[in-house]
């Protein structure tokens, strides 16, 4: 990191000066990771939502089961299982889609409940006039229920992006340097952990309420009777 950028500690401002770059730099890959694990736990929270729901009790007890494991470990235990355990089952990933796999994977259990919920806040009156107008399942939930039910759960899924945000520094244990793990390796380095930390802080409290905003706004431009998925 010193080869690359050269670290002031001269004075306060010098030194957070010299390693704003260093911190953006990391502040990149946390917004990478989380946006990639953000889209992961969408589309499989959506899927686990809709198997739930599922009439075949051979279907839908596995699947709460599994998403019960995934919803009560830790986060961490999960990333080194697919990073550690599965290549020696031959299957092997980069650290990066490694991390965010697990991210999406736990949200996405978390997910599966806020779409179940949005998903059940559907009238019934929307189900039975799907069944008189015969429409095969896929078509009810594409083009009746979850357009429905997607501005209901705006704000859960905004709340699941700002703490995916915040989990991001678990990454480093699996050698993903995200902006927190390079504050802390510049603390080490200079045994100044105020500025780094302090820049680091500041840096997230940033990107999330941008997000924060983000979803509000988005939340007020959804038409509240439901959006159209084609």
């Amino acid at each position: 990191m010193n080869a690359v950028l050269a670290i002031d500690t001269s004075s306060n401002w010098g030194f957070a000066l010299s390693i704003m770059p260093i911190l953006l730099r990391g502040l990149i890959v946390t917004v990478a990771a989380a946006g990639l694990g953000f889209a992961i736990a969408l589309v499989i929270g959506l899927l686990f939502a809709i198997l739930r729901r599922s009439s075949s009790r051979l279907i839908t007890w596995p699947l709460v089961c599994f998403l019960e494991f995934v919803r009560d470990t830790p986060l961490l235990i999960q990333l080194f299982f697919l990073y550690y355990v599965l290549p020696g089952y031959g299957i092997r990933l980069p650290a990066f889609l490694t991390g965010a796999a697990a991210i999406g994977l736990q949200y996405g259990a978390y997910m599966a409940e806020i779409y179940r919920a949005g998903i059940e806040a559907i009238g019934r009156g929307q189900w039975e006039a799907s069944v008189a107008l015969n429409l095969g399942r896929r078509s009810v939930y594409r083009d009746v229920i979850i357009p429905q039910a997607i501005p209901r759960i705006i704000p859960a899924l905004g709340n699941c992006l700002v703490s995916i945000l915040k989990e991001t520094p678990i990454l480093y244990t699996v050698s993903v340097l995200e902006m927190l793990n390079y504050a802390i390796i510049i603390g080490d380095r200079t045994y100044q952990y105020t500025i780094p930390l302090t820049l680091a802080g500041a840096l997230m409290l940033f990107v999330t309420t941008i997000c924060a905003y983000l979803v509000r706004w988005i939340e007020l431009i959804v038409p509240r009777r439901g959006i159209a998925l084609r």
